[in-house]
């Protein structure tokens, strides 16, 4: 039955195809991938693609390490510097670490409410975490948002619930801006990352012919 004219058709055709594009036809890969593992079936091929399009690890990598430079920074400053006293490193007068306190929000605004932030920090990093193993083939980008939106909101709820405050140390002198932390940081470039993909999709949607 291998033999019949129709076989040898389709075998021909994924040949011309080949030496044409430069790429494997799709039946000579599905050709292929019968003759390597003749007992595989469609489903099992095609749960192996999926597995190799999981990037839910680089959520879980980069949560990982962003939480770990954020509470390493603040116990490094917290070991060295008092509230209030400015290190002079990096660079003095341009970008130093200073020790501060901040029982607000972020960023120094809403001095005394820090608290009321607490069952927020904790919806965003849950749903950013929600989000992100419900859907293991959105893009690396989304995935990056979403480890870092997870990473600043719960490094800064550590620091609310064990000591009251949140330790910032990055101040910026060459601009007047409340002093930072790294989990501010990851919390800001989360959202640049947001903005740009919708932006892109909302362009790609509006390219796409109706």
């Amino acid at each position: 039955m291998d033999d019949s004219p129709v076989n040898e058709a389709g075998k021909s055709r994924a040949g011309v195809s080949s030496r044409v594009t430069g790429y494997p036809h799709p039946e000579s890969e599905a050709s292929d991938a019968s003759q390597l593992c003749p007992q595989a079936t469609e489903s099992e091929i095609g749960k192996v693609g999926s597995e190799v399009r999981d990037r839910r690890w680089i959520y879980i990598v980069l949560l990982i390490s962003m939480l770990a430079i954020d509470q390493t920074i603040k116990y490094w400053v917290e070991a060295h510097l008092v509230p209030g006293q400015a290190s002079g490193w990096p660079w003095p007068k341009f970008f130093e670490l200073e020790l501060t306190h901040n029982s607000g929000i972020a960023f120094g605004f809403g001095q005394g409410k820090g608290g009321f932030f607490t069952p927020i920090a904790l919806v965003i990093s849950c749903g950013a975490a929600y989000y992100s193993w419900g859907h293991p083939k959105e893009s690396g980008w989304m995935h990056a948002a979403m480890a870092l939106l997870s990473a600043g909101a719960l490094g800064n709820l550590y620091d609310r619930v064990k000591f009251g405050y949140v330790r910032d140390m990055f101040a910026t002198r060459f601009i007047s801006f409340p002093v930072f932390n790294w989990a501010d940081t990851c919390i800001t470039i989360a959202t640049a990352i947001l903005i740009i993909v919708w932006s892109k999709e909302a362009l790609d949607a509006r390219s796409k012919p109706r």
